[in-house]
């Protein structure tokens, strides 16, 4: 395949075109970058002022510290359990739409407005439904004979905040589980048929393998969405209790650059943040994605 080389009248022309992208990316990008970098490697007084170098006292002091390591604790577990379900469930739904041959296209459209729904406004109403004595799930919760405190239960805290992302990320899943299982070619399902495969086996053998790039890509794009995107919902339903039990990484550093006024440590914890987020996809790309097939 040629490609037709593109010609400008200015030799200025082109780059004064990408010039507003290379700003927005150097504004809010590159230049925070720098300065939480720059700002991990030293110290502050209360006030902000009199900054030192202290090298990487404040990574040590960090990951020796047992509110960050609970964090992380936390983080993993809220990360593994969001991850499996609400790809699960997007998968089991997409599924459930193909195989229904009425209404279609409004199972599509109800199932993805959950994810149109911004996070302040999901934690909210979430919020009002569980609230102790008075939301309407915790009353229901109650007649069955389960007295639900997400005050005071670290248990039920950390569930309803999976329950919530779960509840608002499944949809992402959806939509790109549907047009992955649009993709499949009709005939090998039909071949398998021919075969005496039933609905599971040409599920397993056929339709999940052409969907492995689709899963490997929602399994990073969910991992990094746990790591970095759940800072409203913990914000708004639990902020970060009870004792910490739904305290996860994003928070953590809230707490400590917001709340505690230490912006080092906190710089710190971002720095590591990243690191931990890159590492595990370098780590899907080189095992998993082997598993992957693309053609």
């Amino acid at each position: 395949m040629r490609y037709e080389k593109s010609i400008f009248p200015n030799r200025l022309l082109p780059y004064l075109l990408i010039l507003p992208q290379i700003l927005v990316v150097a504004v809010f990008f590159l230049w925070p970058a720098l300065r939480v970098l720059a700002e991990s490697i030293i110290r502050v007084n209360a006030f902000g002022m009199n900054p030192r170098f202290v090298g990487l006292d404040n990574f040590v002091r960090a990951v020796t510290s047992g509110r960050y390591l609970n964090s992380l604790e936390v983080t993993a577990i809220y990360c593994v359990i969001t991850t499996l379900l609400a790809m699960a469930i997007g998968l089991g739904i997409a599924l459930l739409v193909e195989g229904t041959q009425r209404g279609r296209g409004v199972y599509r459209t109800l199932f993805a407005w959950t994810y149109a729904i911004p996070t302040a406004v999901v934690g909210t109403l979430w919020l009002f439904m569980f609230q102790t004595e008075v939301g309407v799930a915790s009353r229901a919760l109650k007649s069955l004979g389960i007295y639900w405190n997400y005050g005071i239960n670290g248990f039920d805290a950390m569930f309803l905040i999976i329950l919530l992302t779960v509840w608002q990320q499944f949809a992402f899943n959806y939509l790109f589980f549907t047009a992955g299982l649009k993709s499949v070619p009709k005939n090998l399902l039909e071949a398998a048929t021919l075969d005496g495969c039933g609905a599971v086996r040409k599920f397993w053998h056929v339709s999940f393998p052409l969907l492995s790039p689709t899963t490997f890509y929602l399994l990073v794009l969910n991992i990094t969405q746990v790591f970095f995107s759940t800072f409203a919902v913990i914000n708004i339903v639990t902020q970060g209790g009870p004792h910490d039990s739904t305290n996860t990484l994003v928070y953590q550093i809230y707490m400590d650059a917001f709340l505690n006024s230490n912006t080092s440590l906190a710089a710190a914890q971002t720095v590591l943040l990243i690191i931990l987020v890159s590492a595990l996809t370098v780590l899907q790309f080189r095992y998993i994605n082997r598993q992957v097939h693309y053609q």
